[in-house]
């Protein structure tokens, strides 16, 4: 640990990863959250989130394949399992929302809101997936499916790579290769950057313009991706630092790469997001 001072770097952190645009600053989410969105752009974004969600499996995979341990392999498959449909277990406890059976579910006896709770029969936000339920129905795509099917979006229409636009699909493959890495501290730092991205309530900004839709629009649309994702990101935020601070201490960190990987996954972030605000704005111009 020599030379090494945990304080300072987390003040680089602070102005490199926090202070970046995408995190303080995000122009689409923060339009999306107090705008009227048309029906005909939330497909599109519907569509563009799709694929982000569905080809980030590939990335999560390749965290995998690529991590440096045992302990940070099985860490990563957490991620993956749960993105796949297994459902987190928490030892020791009362049954969990995510006991209730299905068909309960579905016929609305569980007396919850689903929007804000999430699904009960699916989605427990604590635990871990060893010892813990596969349901196809969990898998975060077929909630996504599920969010779609109001809008006339079909299984088809999503998460294929054929259906991203070039801001999309640059923002899949960064994420393939930089949070995927094979590099030991490229891979934590992509990781890092994700995680205070996802922190920084891009989400909350998202339900509040859905919330407004189902109001005006689409009753039946079923917000529970999002407030399930939303609920979990809250819960991780409280332990990135002491991860990073763990992470620092291993003999293998070196700032620079994580740095660097850091803000270029950031960069890959905004891509995405200004894709999609350039789309809105063409197509209003058009309308215009």
């Amino acid at each position: 640990m020599a030379g090494k001072n945990f304080n300072l770097f987390k003040q680089t952190i602070e102005q490199r990863f926090m202070r970046h645009p995408v995190v303080t600053n995000n122009e689409y989410t923060a339009w999306f959250a107090r705008s009227d969105i048309s029906l005909d752009h939330l497909r599109h974004f519907t569509t563009q989130f799709s694929v982000f969600s569905n080809q980030f499996l590939l990335a999560a995979l390749n965290r995998v394949i690529n991590a440096d341990s045992l302990e940070a392999a099985r860490e990563s498959k957490e991620i993956l399992m749960n993105e796949l449909g297994v459902i987190y277990h928490k030892d020791g406890g009362a049954a969990a929302p995510h006991d209730v059976p299905v068909q309960q579910v579905r016929a609305g006896r569980t007396g919850r809101n689903e929007d804000r709770e999430g699904d009960p029969a699916l989605v427990s936000t604590e635990g871990t997936v060893e010892g813990g339920t596969f349901r196809f129905q969990a898998a975060h795509f077929e909630w996504l499916l599920r969010f779609a099917e109001p809008l006339g979006l079909t299984f088809d229409d999503l998460g294929k790579r054929r259906h991203g636009t070039p801001t999309t699909l640059h923002f899949c493959d960064q994420l393939f290769s930089l949070y995927g890495s094979d590099d030991y501290n490229q891979a934590m730092g992509a990781a890092f950057a994700v995680e205070n991205w996802a922190a920084a309530g891009f989400w909350k900004e998202l339900i509040a313009g859905l919330e407004r839709v189902k109001a005006a629009q689409v009753p039946s649309l079923s917000l529970a991706f999002f407030t399930w994702h939303d609920k979990i990101e809250d819960q991780h935020k409280s332990h990135v630092w002491d991860e990073l601070k763990a992470c620092y201490a291993s003999p293998k960190f070196r700032e620079e790469p994580f740095l660097a990987a850091g803000v270029l996954m950031l960069d890959g972030v905004k891509v995405f997001w200004d894709g999609l605000n350039d789309d809105r704005k063409r197509a209003r111009a058009l309308v215009a």
